[in-house]
């Protein structure tokens, strides 16, 4: 991609040309034009990283494109001669964020699939095995539980997210939404009935 092209997709608002002599700086956003500089410097050399720490090339384009945001709009913070290294750091923590996300995100889905006796169907795409282990597969699967739940009547989101995202006991759970535990049990088996018939339908019904 030639700096043009960078400069388009970072955009062309508020900038600044860079620090001046005094190291003070002078507006909110750096000149996209520095940005695709950088970019044509060093984003091969990122985008290899990333996929070295992701191991999936597609994720790490856009950890690449999101650190390249950060600089066009953190980017007049830094100093010309330390933004190099500014980049792999802010894009390296933006790939830990992904996968802690990413971890918390399976742990949901595994633990709605054990709750719900299914799995979500973009687990079974095209009937092959293994598909689970695919990124973007886990990536639809969480997104999957997210549109399921969304879908539940808010007393029965609220007791899931209570139960399975937060891991308290239905006792607590009872005890904070000042309800009988006989009550949160019948609205979780309710949710779990409603959760197993949305996540068990194929991709094309």
């Amino acid at each position: 991609m030639d700096e043009a092209a960078c400069a388009e997709r970072f955009g062309r608002s508020r900038f600044v040309t860079a620090a001046d002599d005094s190291g003070k700086f002078e507006s909110e956003m750096l000149d996209p034009s520095v940005v695709a500089a950088l970019y044509v410097e060093h984003g091969e050399e990122l985008r290899r990283f990333l996929q070295g720490v992701l191991r999936d090339a597609q994720l790490a384009s856009d950890v690449l494109q999101a650190t390249f945001v950060k600089m066009s709009q953190r980017g007049h913070e830094t100093r010309k001669e330390s933004r190099k290294a500014w980049l792999f750091r802010v894009a390296y923590h933006e790939a830990l964020a992904y996968r802690r996300r990413e971890a918390v995100g399976d742990k949901v889905v595994r633990r709605i699939a054990e709750q719900t006796g299914t799995e979500p169907a973009a687990w079974h795409s095209n009937g092959a095995a293994g598909h689970a282990d695919d990124p973007l597969v886990r990536l639809e699967s969480v997104q999957a539980v997210r549109e399921a739940l969304d879908e539940l009547p808010p007393e029965q989101r609220q007791l899931v997210r209570m139960r399975i995202y937060e891991e308290k006991t239905f006792a607590v759970i009872a005890k904070e939404l000042k309800i009988p535990l006989g009550t949160a049990l019948a609205r979780m088996r309710s949710a779990m009935i409603k959760l197993r018939a949305k996540l068990d339908q194929s991709p094309d019904q």
